[in-house]
Formats: C-alpha cells, sequence, structure tokens
C-alpha cells in the first residue's frame, strides 16, 4: 500500500503540539533527550489501527504504542481542548491521560465526541483520505493491523493560509 496523507496544523489553536508534530515531520530536532533515538516519524509505523475509530502512529522509540517522545523531552502537557471531536479526519494527540502528550498521534476516522477534553485536536486531513481509508482497512478489533504500515518518509510543506484560498 502506498499513498500519500498531507495534513493542515491548527499552529494558532495548538502550537507546541503543532511543534512537535511539525518537528516529528521534519526530523530536524536530532536524538531525543531520553530515548535517544531519531525525532522522526521516517520509519515508523501505524501500531495501532481500529475499523470505525482512527489509526494511530507515531511511537518512535518502541514502534508498539508503548513508548514516544516529544521534542521537549518525555511528555508535555494538554494545551487546548478547544476543537472538538466533531469531524472526521482531525489530528490528534494520543496520550496515556491528562498532560501525557509526545510523538503518538491518531487520525480519527468516525466522529469520536468522547474523546473532547480528552485528546488534543491540532491538525486535520487536507489530502489523501482515501489513502487513510486503505490504512484502516488494514485495522483489526483488538487493534493490531494485519500488516505493517509504514511511514516511508514524512516532511513538511509551506505554509498555507487557508484562509486566504
Amino acid at each position: 500500500m502506498k499513498g500519500r496523507i498531507e495534513l493542515g496544523l491548527f499552529g494558532k489553536v495548538a502550537p507546541k503540539s503543532v511543534e512537535n508534530f511539525r518537528s516529528l515531520c521534519a526530523c530536524d530536532k536530532g536524538k531525543g533527550k531520553i530515548s535517544g533515538k531519531p525525532l522522526c516519524y521516517k520509519g515508523s509505523k501505524f501500531h495501532r489501527i481500529i475499523p470505525n475509530f482512527m489509526i494511530q502512529g507515531g511511537d518512535i522509540t518502541e514502534g508498539n504504542g508503548a513508548g514516544g517522545e516529544s521534542i521537549y523531552g518525555g511528555y508535555f502537557e494538554d494545551e487546548t481542548f478547544e476543537i472538538l471531536h466533531d469531524k472526521l479526519y482531525l489530528l490528534n494527540s494520543a496520550n496515556k491521560g491528562p498532560d501525557t502528550n509526545g510523538s503518538q498521534f491518531f487520525i480519527n476516522t468516525v466522529k469520536t465526541s468522547w474523546l473532547d477534553n480528552k485528546n488534543v485536536v491540532f491538525g486535520m486531513v487536507l489530502k489523501g483520505f482515501e489513502v487513510v481509508d486503505k490504512i484502516e482497512l488494514v485495522g483489526t478489533n483488538g487493534g493490531k493491523p494485519e500488516v505493517d504500515v509504514v511511514i516511508t518518509s514524512s516532511g513538511v510543506l509551506p505554509l498555507v493560509d487557508i484562509k486566504e484560498q
């Protein structure tokens, strides 16, 4: 399975979460202070995929959902719950409870209102909806994907202000 997902980030709403994600996409911060591993999504997997819920990736340290590290070192706090989970294809920080944001993220494939005030929404899919849908198809109810889904490349595109378009 090959494809590209382009994400828009909500920098004015969640600047710390956005900078963390942007930097992990750009691979521009070197190695983690805690893990010593590259702070980069390239080569990491979508390790948890649940049909009719979400696709989750970004565990750059363990690769299985048990790890992750932010560019700030370890975890960082929830900065806002302003954006609700009332749309599909939102980009969220995955966490282990309050104030445990690291490198893991997920894209919801259904409305997930039960996650309001629990997960920070900091972006959304702009292009590649069909890629998200294809990834979702290899998920299982238990979350372990039927096949490896690897991020083979990541990066940052030039900033475009959606309001100007």
